[in-house]
């Protein structure tokens, strides 16, 4: 094949809008999510949860459900295959008679159909010795501690200046406590996996946004070599952090199919979702902001109290966004969590920056009033080409471009400020503003690239499609790094056997992946160039890349995507009912590699918000540890009917300080800020402030 013949020249990829390339795969019925591979001898598992927040099961009656004609095995911690202490304790289920939670696993059954499994698993008689169980989050918990980082490696506690010798100067000051609900993932694909042992190696088909992550930690479980362990994750169905780390799902395969010698398919219900996968921590925040005269803050403070299981301490960065967004001399963040008895909190959709931002922009709004000043124009009196408390530049900050763009998008000019004075018919008529931002990570990564004699590059990189378009975005990446049209390219993603990548979570998934897949091609195509005078030899060329030192090598910038949300509501004051009618995003996130799937990202993190803001609560029952809003009867989410015309743009930012690709991570950049927007123009139609999510016709009704 000659290279030059298939060369574009000016035509590119990145940047044109494209459909996903498994769109009719996944509409069609035919992309195999992680139990419905057509795994040969296949049976299944259901596990048998707790029913007490702590305690010890004492004894596990296995013959009532041996007795059931296609029972295979019962699965508990007198007969569990051990497990190596390693990684997550989390993970290491069926270890122990110990209960710490309401809803931990308990013992498993493994049937020759879905259906005995599950009335197997009902017949097991499970004795459990409950103690008192310590279950709610109180900003006075006589447990709290702070602790020295939170996620993500931050320190726990930030502190510039005096914090209250600033306050103490300021012409105008606001102290206000808000606080948020557990809330929890409900990813379309429930945690799933099916797993088989092959020759002493370890196949697992798991629905995971990081297969790296999962085959590390099994291969460490299991004391197996990671080259022993494989985990495919070809499809996903959404995950929204709760598939980031590994679960117990992909476990209890493993370990079921090692007890009866064959393939072990487990999907959890939805109701095992609440206790099994995660859930955003609740949290209390204080924030305490003073201005001078001109609206220039003197002072921020914000102190988060958030609550973390005793399996394993996770401690959401909440405060962490008040470290980024404005400037001021003098600023104090702090993190206290409690441990409860209670399932383990995780990763959710821009952790810290989602809960954080509804505190700290809500309290701008309130700052606003109380100093007389447009919402709009206080934020941009605040903005900073430096990071306030680093001290270093940003890599690009246009925050102030989102907030003009979008006010004049908007229609924010000749706003009348004034609370609960504008109606249309019934409805009393507010619009609010919040700014988001969220850091632009980029991790390393592998990637393999391969040409052809017939015209073919194929190119691998083990990132994780969560439904994020990642297969297409990648191809647009590997198109323009190669030089060729798209449909010369093969991509080949979500599998643990092509080599180590990042998980597709913290908004890093292009950059990283992008990144590889780029140096990969690049590298093919000098082969072919200066090697074979561009003709592709019999044999192929292929090349690999890995980014560890490219991306240890950047210079240092403070990298963060940034944006600004307008929101108008309608409120009926006879009932309480809350309407968002408009909604929009402008934004600033580097280059945009799809507008197509952006597009779907950025409007999937705004309805994450607006039902973050009116809707979602994880309800427990303190007496008994158990999430009694455990379906999604009871758990409400937005639907087609809660949602505007949700409008999302960006402006074209060149940063030239990120990776070859100039791209900053989107998916999460949507959803911080939202919640705020809405909050504030609730206050701005009605009057009240209300500083506890969800909110809901009672909280404006009382």
């Amino acid at each position: 094949m000659s290279i030059a013949r298939i060369r574009l020249g000016e035509v590119r990829s990145i940047g044109v809008a494209q459909p996903r390339l498994e769109a009719r795969d996944k509409v069609t019925g035919h992309a195999p999510y992680a139990v419905d591979h057509p795994v040969p001898g296949a049976v299944y598992a259901w596990p048998v949860l707790s029913t007490v927040a702590a305690g010890w099961v004492s004894t596990v009656d296995t013959q009532p459900a041996l007795a059931l004609d296609g029972v295979l095995a019962v699965v508990w911690h007198g007969s569990a295959p051990r497990l190596e202490p390693i990684g997550d304790p989390g993970l290491l289920v069926l270890q122990s008679p110990r209960i710490q939670y309401r809803g931990q696993v308990v013992a498993m059954v493994v049937a020759n159909s879905l259906e005995r499994a599950r009335e197997g698993a009902e017949a097991v008689v499970v004795d459990e010795q409950p103690v008192t169980a310590d279950t709610e989050l109180r900003a006075d918990h006589p447990a709290l501690y702070a602790p020295e980082t939170v996620n993500a490696g931050f320190p726990g506690m930030s502190v510039v200046g005096d914090l209250d010798a600033g306050l103490a100067t300021a012409a105008v000051r606001v102290d206000a406590t808000y606080r948020t609900p557990a809330m929890h993932h409900v990813a379309m694909e429930p945690h799933a996996a099916t797993a088989f042992w092959e020759r002493g190696n370890l196949v697992v088909f798991d629905s995971t946004q990081s297969s790296t992550s999962v085959r590390d930690a099994l291969a460490g479980l299991f004391e197996l070599p990671p080259q022993m362990v494989r985990v495919v994750n070809e499809h996903v169905g959404g995950g929204f952090g709760s598939k980031g780390p590994g679960r117990v799902t992909a476990v209890l395969a493993a370990m079921a199919s090692r007890c009866v010698g064959r393939p072990v398919k487990l999907a959890l219900t939805r109701q095992m979702l609440f206790s099994l996968a995660g859930y955003r921590t609740p949290t209390i925040q204080r924030v305490r902001l003073g201005a001078d005269e001109r609206g220039r803050l003197v002072a921020i403070g914000h102190d988060a109290v958030s609550q973390t299981s005793k399996v394993i301490e996770f401690v959401e960065q909440t405060a962490v966004i008040s470290r980024t967004l404005y400037a001021a001399p003098h600023r104090r963040t702090t993190h206290r969590v409690a441990p409860l008895d209670v399932p383990p909190p995780t990763w959710m959709r821009a952790p810290g920056e989602c809960p954080g931002s509804f505190a700290l922009e809500s309290a701008m709004d309130e700052l606003a009033v109380a100093g007389n000043w447009d919402p709009v124009q206080l934020r941009l009196a605040n903005d900073t080409q430096v990071d306030p408390e680093l001290g270093i530049p940003f890599s690009s900050r246009h925050l102030a471009d989102c907030l003009r763009d979008g006010a004049e998008r908007f229609g924010w000019a000749g706003r009348d400020p004034r609370p609960a004075v504008r109606r249309e018919g019934r409805w009393l008529v507010g619009t609010g503003v919040a700014a988001s931002t969220f850091p632009a990570i980029t991790w390393p990564s592998t990637a393999t690239a391969r040409a052809t004699a017939d015209d073919h590059f194929h190119v691998q990189v083990n990132a994780a499609d969560i439904g994020t378009g990642a297969r297409t975005v990648l191809r647009q990446i590997a198109a323009d790094a190669l030089g060729v049209a798209q449909y010369c390219v093969e991509i080949t993603v979500g599998d643990s056997a092509i080599g180590p990548a990042p998980v597709a979570g913290g908004s890093m998934g292009t950059s990283s992946w992008g990144w590889a897949v780029t140096e990969a091609c690049r590298r093919v195509r000098e082969r072919i160039d200066s090697l074979h005078h561009g003709r592709v030899p019999a044999e192929g060329v292929f090349a690999t890349a890995d980014t560890t030192e490219d991306v240890a090598a950047r210079e240092e910038f403070a990298r963060h995507s940034f944006g600004a949300q307008f929101c108008e509501v309608r409120v009926d004051p006879g009932t309480g009912e809350v309407r968002v009618s408009r909604l929009l995003g402008v934004f600033a996130a580097g280059r945009i590699v799809n507008p197509t799937t952006a597009r779907s990202q950025l409007i999937g993190g705004m309805t994450m918000g607006l039902s973050m803001a009116l809707m979602e609560r994880s309800v427990m029952d303190r007496r008994t540890g158990d999430f009694v809003t455990d379906d999604l009867a009871s758990y409400h989410v937005a639907v087609n009917a809660d949602v505007p015309a949700i409008e999302a743009r960006w402006i074209d930012e060149d940063d030239p300080h990120l990776n070859p690709m100039g791209t900053k991570g989107i998916g999460e950049l949507g959803i911080v800020g939202t919640a705020a927007a809405v909050a504030n123009a609730v206050y701005h139609a009605t009057g009240i402030r209300v500083h506890d999510l969800p909110i809901t016709p009672a909280s404006l009704l009382r």
